[in-house]
């Protein structure tokens, strides 16, 4: 028996300048370990996080430290990026999809009243091949965040 599908690209809607990790995670008390894994990451960080819940009553369960950030976080499940070591070690998360500041939509598979990710569409296309200016860009950046020496 063959069952139909559709799919749909769903938008992360999140304010300029706003990093955010998508992923998938499997038990009720996710949100409260990605909330210490927050709050002991980055001193001030300033987050809200989502967890979009899967089975039994299907909630979205949410916390944060910034009320503006966790109702954005609601709306399209985001946090920041510079903590997404500590996201990972988080025993519940079983994939990060992406961790990005780029535009980013997610591409979900319907079938009857279930849903799954089936891919991230983060960013735009390639327009060129990097010269030798914009490798001198790309490093000078790297070490002004600290990445390279």
């Amino acid at each position: 028996m063959c069952i139909g599908f559709e799919f749909e690209s769903i938008p992360i809607e999140k304010d300029e300048g706003i990093s955010a990790i998508l992923g998938h995670a499997g038990f009720i008390k996710t949100v409260e370990d990605l909330y210490e894994a927050m709050a002991c990451s980055v001193p001030g960080v300033k987050f809200g996080i989502a967890f979009a819940e899967a089975s039994g009553p299907c909630l979205v369960r949410s916390e944060g430290n910034d009320e503006s950030l966790r109702t954005q976080a609601e709306k399209s499940i985001l946090y920041p990026i510079n903590v997404i070591a500590d996201v990972r070690s988080v025993n519940e998360v079983a994939a990060v999809y992406c961790a990005t500041s780029n535009p980013v939509k997610v591409v979900v598979a319907n079938i009857e009243d279930d849903r799954s990710v089936v891919g991230i569409i983060d960013g735009s296309s390639s327009r060129a091949v990097e010269g030798k200016d914009d490798k001198q860009s790309r490093s000078r950046l790297l070490r002004d965040l600290g990445y390279k020496k």
